[in-house]
Parts: structure tokens; sequence; C-alpha cells
């Protein structure tokens, strides 16, 4: 699997203006025997006019992962509102917060067809550390 998303600041490595030349949280994950994929990362900020997510895109093999033209699926995580309300208070996520407040997910251009599928379960703590389980059929 490889899983992509913005920064605090709402920017991605690679594509985002003054960031085109930095690569930075993006990740390829072989699945272990039963499936699961786990990554350590920042909490995505908001940028203007989408809901908080996680891209992903998943291949039949680590090997596979290295050309696009592999991918089996593509789709997104979509960030619970509450959990994203407790981590945009923390310093360096001010834009995060404006940014929210004018987004829902209803109105979000990917997640306002149905996100029940699409949202994660938050755990953990902001100060511990945040875990978000997903469990996608591919």
């Amino acid at each position: 699997m490889y899983l992509w998303h913005c920064d605090k600041l709402g920017r991605y490595s690679l594509y985002s203006s003054g960031v085109t030349n930095q690569n930075y949280l993006r990740g390829v994950q072989e699945a272990d025997a039963t499936g699961r994929v786990s990554f350590t990362t920042i909490f995505p900020g908001c940028y203007s006019g989408r809901w908080p997510h996680i891209h992903f895109e998943v291949y039949p093999s680590l090997a596979a992962a290295t050309s696009v033209a592999n991918k089996i699926a593509t789709s997104q995580i979509a960030l619970p509102k509450a959990t994203c309300d407790l981590v945009y208070a923390t310093s360096g996520y001010e834009a995060s917060v404006t940014n929210l407040s004018q987004v829902s997910l209803a109105t979000d251009n990917v997640f306002s067809d149905g996100s029940a599928l699409e949202l994660a379960t938050i755990t953990g703590s902001v100060a511990a550390g945040l875990t978000a389980t997903l469990t996608v059929a591919v």
C-alpha cells in the first residue's frame, strides 16, 4: 500500500508550491499475513475546500508498487471531526481550524457521496498518540 497526506500547513510534498523538491509524508508498506498495514506519521492538516483525509493506493505486491499502472484500488480515509478539533487546537494547525469550519463531509468533493465506508475510527490521545483504523475491502 502506498499512503500519502498533506503536512500541518496543507501542503503535499512533490506537488505543492515551495515543497516540490521535497519528499515527505509518503510511504509504502507491505501488508502482513492478515492484510494489515501500519504507518507512523503526523496528523494531516485541513486545507481549503477539503475535509481532512489520507490518500492511499493498493497494489498486488510490494514490487508492483513501483508503477501506478499496477494499482488495484485508490481511495481516501476521512478523519473524524471530533479528533480533528482536538488536534487542530494544538500549535501549528491554526489554519486548519478556519479551513475545517468551512467544509463538511457532505460538501467535500470526494466524501459527499457518502463517507461511512471511508471514515476512520480513532483511538488514543493527542498527547500519547492517535491510531486511525479503517477496514477496506479490496
